[in-house]
């Protein structure tokens, strides 16, 4: 742990089986790049920036948690690239986030910073700090998500008409917490009398509150911003307000954190600030310490992956119902790379059956990620950085529903497409033992796990003799053979599971053998 947390929450990892925990806070950024090496798990607050140096230096490392909502301080591209997992704890300081938002917004609209500082200086002026009552007025919220949610919930108790934006927010979902559902940031904005922002920061987001968006709301509205800095304009906002155009703004996050002494809305005379203080509550900072803690936990140890912002979501529900179809599709991806041309345009997954009903995301995932490894000998790829190496390579990826011709009711077909050639290899459940049922235009039957010898050949006498003998006096022993021969009789195909590797002037002899085409030599 870099940043500090909760006593509880590191106690939660200490008291796992099989896993260590250093508390090494306060590190400069050189240091933390000499010691991450060592480790497997790292845990920041918003203090770490985890750089794409640090993910270089950072061998070992699986899985980073984020005790907060935002990631900004670290590298997401570099953490996908090198197939590290990032966690955030989306709901332990929703509650108090939303909280601190609300009394941002009411000491706003109240003027209670400036009448307290009247009343420090000695003064009684109640003249001067006339207010703005939140009952029927127009509140805007930008993000719908859980804090969003939260303030919403606050505010009509407040009795103000909800105006939402989410481009997430569906129509019934709206309508379930009495919101009016706006179709874009601009419509939220127009006639608003305040607007909130509960909203991360990405490249589209960026000044989503600039000179033109803020004059689309009443004269005399406030802005509130707990989200992150640099959604608001801050410069543009210094001169609306000052244009009377704006009639405040409360923030507690900054485009520079923190704001330099000569801050141009220091000197604007209707504002409140906080120095990001939304998750400051120490309900919060312990429920975020534990959720950190035990979601990292988790993932260690049993390959969970719970509030992941690099790839889907892996409970131990999720887990239970596809990890059987996880270990078959890294098989089959495997499998797909030793026998299909090099350099493929696409993989396609396609899923017939009860599969075809569960989220297959992940099972996709799994495929490519068998599929990769085997096809470039890459130990580093794994299920988070799957898609990012794939689309380095110019590998397509889809998935579809299954296109050969079968007698099972489930099946998980996987083909390598390269200009108008396809390979496709197939697997299903025999009850609950996974078998591999068909290699390149093949119906055959093996395990997905295990040493193969994979043998095309004319179909004539003798070949499967021959490849036994072979195997017999190299001291190679067969554990299952499977045959298939095309419906033309002209090509046949070996899959022989062995015991050990054949040796290198065995498979050179059968590749010398006339009528034999091809002899793959391969580990799933």
């Amino acid at each position: 742990m870099s940043d500090p947390i909760s006593e509880k929450g590191v106690d939660a990892l200490r008291n796992a089986a099989g896993i260590s925990v250093d508390v090494n806070t306060g590190l400069k950024p050189e240091e933390l790049l000499k010691i991450i090496g060592e480790y497997h798990g790292l845990v920041v607050r918003s203090q770490t920036k985890v750089t794409p140096e640090v993910f270089a230096a950072a061998k070992n490392l699986k899985v980073i948690g984020r005790a907060g909502v935002g990631v900004d301080n670290i590298d997401r591209a570099s953490a996908t690239d090198h197939g590290v997992v990032v966690m955030n704890t989306p709901s332990g300081n929703t509650i108090s986030t939303a909280e601190h938002a609300f009394t941002l917004m009411l000491s706003l609209a109240r003027n209670i910073p400036q009448a307290h500082a009247s009343m420090i200086a000695g003064k009684w002026d109640r003249k001067s700090f006339e207010g703005m009552e939140m009952n029927g007025k127009r509140l805007a919220i930008l993000g719908m998500g859980r804090i969003g949610t939260e303030f919403a919930k606050r505010a009509q108790a407040f009795g103000m008409t909800v105006v939402a934006y989410d481009p997430f927010l569906t129509a019934a979902r709206a309508q379930s917490l009495k919101v009016d559902l706006a179709q874009s940031p601009c419509e939220a904005l127009t006639g608003a009398d305040v607007v909130t922002l509960h909203i991360p920061l990405t490249p589209d987001s960026k000044h989503i509150l600039n000179d033109d968006s803020m004059r689309l709301m009443n004269p005399g509205a406030l802005v509130i911003n707990c989200a992150r800095g640099g959604l608001v304009d801050e410069a543009a906002a210094k001169a609306l307000i000052d244009s009377g155009h704006l009639a405040g703004i409360a923030l507690d996050v900054y485009e520079t954190e923190p704001p330099p002494a000569d801050f141009a809305l220091f000197s604007a005379k209707k504002t409140v600030f906080t120095s990001h203080l939304g998750a400051s509550t120490a309900e919060a900072q312990e429920n975020v310490g534990i959720e950190v803690a035990e979601q990292v936990r988790d993932f260690l140890v049993t390959g969970e992956i719970r509030n992941a912002v690099n790839m889907p979501n892996l409970d131990s529900r999720t887990l239970e119902s596809v990890g059987p179809y996880l270990n078959l599709a890294n098989s089959l991806g495997k499998l797909l790379s030793k026998i299909a041309p090099a350099q493929c345009d696409s993989i396609r997954v396609s899923y017939l059956g009860p599969v075809s009903e569960l989220d297959t995301e992940l099972i996709t995932r799994m495929t490519l990620t068998g599929y990769l490894a085997g096809a470039h000998c890459d130990s580093q790829v794994n299920l988070v950085n799957a898609p990012a190496i794939a689309k380095a390579l110019g590998i397509g990826i889809s998935e579809a529903t299954v296109a050969l011709a079968t007698n099972c009711t489930e099946l998980i077909e996987v083909s390598a497409v390269k200009g108008q050639e396809v390979c496709t290899v197939a697997g299903t459940f025999f009850g609950k033992a996974p078998r591999i049922v068909h290699i390149s235009g093949h119906n055959v039957e093996t395990s997905p796990q295990g040493r193969f010898l994979f043998v095309e050949n004319d179909d004539r006498p003798g070949i499967v003799g021959l490849i036994g003998t072979s195997l017999g006096s190299a001291s190679v022993n067969i554990a299952n053979m499977a045959l298939s021969r095309a419906a033309d009789r002209t090509r046949a195909v070996t899959v022989i599971e062995v015991d050990t590797e054949p040796p290198v002037d065995l498979i050179d002899k059968l590749r010398a053998t006339a009528g034999i085409l091809r002899v793959l030599n391969f580990e799933l």
